[in-house]
């Protein structure tokens, strides 16, 4: 008796939508890039979850730190796409900016600052940076 497989022959990542969203750039949309992030981390999990619990927060922490880069050293509009790997999770962010991100010294007596480009190289697999004539793209992988 010939009996139809219970699984699907599609991978985690087919299955998944990725998840795309414009922000106009202003202060909020900090929190809405971070809520888009959650949404599509919630649909994710459903079918695939992250192989340490660490894995969703360190996501979300980058996503919040590229979106607040965007906010404050590219003016207008940004985007974020987020997409499911094999192995992980890619993030991209367009921007307006068409200068790459550096690394900057961190001077808690001056406020704070300088720490977010290093937290993403930290917590991300690759990151690259492609600068086009209409901003850049930042390009970020992470575990799932």
């Amino acid at each position: 008796m010939a009996t139809e497989p219970r699984w699907s022959d599609k991978l985690p990542s087919e299955e998944m939508e990725k998840c795309h969203a414009v922000f106009d750039g202003g202060l909020g949309d900090v929190t809405a890039a971070r809520l888009a992030a959650e949404e599509f981390l919630r649909a994710l999990a459903r079918s695939s979850p992250p192989t340490a619990p660490e894995h969703w927060d360190d996501i979300l922490l980058v996503v919040n730190e590229l979106a607040a880069n965007a906010v404050q050293y590219a003016p207008g509009v940004f985007e974020l796409t987020m997409r499911r790997t094999f192995d992980g999770v890619h993030v991209t962010v367009h921007d307006t900016s068409t200068t790459p991100p550096e690394p900057r010294a961190f001077h808690p007596s001056r406020g704070g600052g300088g720490i977010g480009w290093h937290l993403v190289h930290t917590l991300c697999t690759q990151v690259s940076v492609v600068v086009r004539e209409d901003g850049k793209d930042v390009h970020v992988f992470l575990p799932w």
